[in-house]
């Protein structure tokens, strides 16, 4: 499977506490429709801290199910504990995922030689394509290149998810990993053009989930060579881009999502709802652009 261009990091929607499947079943009909390759299921936009083992591994079903194979389904399938990241990747398997998104562990701070052993222990584990998930702001923990580039050379290691915000090291992969296609998905929408730029392959993107068709349509004129008309979208999406990060990660896009009818504006403590300039920010900035869920 070739993994370029934009990809979705899904939000989870709730309604009085429980997962909303209509409101989830429509937001992925409507990525279908507006361009995106794939979504992600369970990751931080998704609110997986704070999914029950069994909610997370019903929204990655609905993920499946609903795409209808039309969207390639990364799903996220990390965890501190290799067991559980195990235990949770082959759910995805038997669920008919395409992939995981297995985050560095959290909290526990594992040495570079404890990130090699996890990583291997679940691409032994289960044989589904692993994305590995790099974001040391939330993890601590960075991933440095001479380990992506060892456990790139698992068969089942694919691709990372590079949330560092360090532009050079997608160049530097690019150039050291020879022996195979390794895709490198940017994790931050806000540099995401300049990882195209430096070698990327795509994004997984958090504004894709209220602007999908502007983040797809970037992508897809990166790779036609339209270079012009994928940095006039970027520029397009340069504000709606910080705003999304403006608090927590997913609290403002929950609400940007809210704003136009996706879903409630519910979302799990200890994270809780944007204040209201932040709110009044956000809702210009949509209006700016015209974005609507249609």
């Amino acid at each position: 499977m070739n993994y370029q261009g934009s990809y979705c990091a899904l939000i989870t929607p709730f309604k009085n506490g429980s997962v909303d499947r209509d409101s989830f079943k429509n937001i992925i009909e409507w990525h279908i429709k507006n361009g995106t390759k794939g979504i992600i299921p369970c990751g931080t936009t998704g609110e997986s801290p704070t999914l029950s083992h069994e909610e997370h591994k019903l929204v990655v079903e609905l993920a499946i199910e609903y795409s209808e194979n039309k969207l390639s389904v990364i799903a996220g399938t990390g965890s501190n504990s290799t067991k559980e990241a195990v235990s949770f990747t082959k759910h995805a398997k038997l669920a008919g995922a395409d992939s995981a998104l297995v985050v560095v562990p959290y909290y526990n701070k594992p040495s570079q030689s404890g990130l090699k052993e996890h990583y291997l222990k679940i691409a032994d584990s289960v044989d589904l394509p692993i994305f590995i998930y790099n974001i040391p702001g939330r993890s601590v923990v960075d991933m440095n290149d001479e380990t992506i580039i060892e456990l790139s050379s698992h068969d089942n290691i694919i691709g990372i998810k590079d949330a560092t915000n360090d532009l050079t090291r997608p160049l530097k992969l690019k150039n050291s990993i020879t022996h195979k296609k390794f895709f490198q998905l940017s994790g931050e929408d806000g540099t995401q053009m300049a990882y195209l730029a430096n070698g990327g392959d795509g994004v997984i993107s958090v504004t894709a989930n209220v602007a999908p068709k502007l983040v797809s349509s970037m992508h897809d004129e990166w790779f036609k060579g339209n270079y012009k008309e994928a940095m006039s979208i970027n520029e397009k999406l340069s504000n709606i881009n910080n705003l999304l990060f403006i608090e927590s990660n997913p609290c403002p896009v929950k609400y940007a999502a809210h704003l136009l009818g996706m879903c409630e504006y519910e979302i799990r403590l200890p994270l809780v709802k944007i204040n209201k300039v932040n709110e009044i920010k956000i809702k210009e900035e949509i209006k700016n652009l015209s974005l609507s869920f249609s």
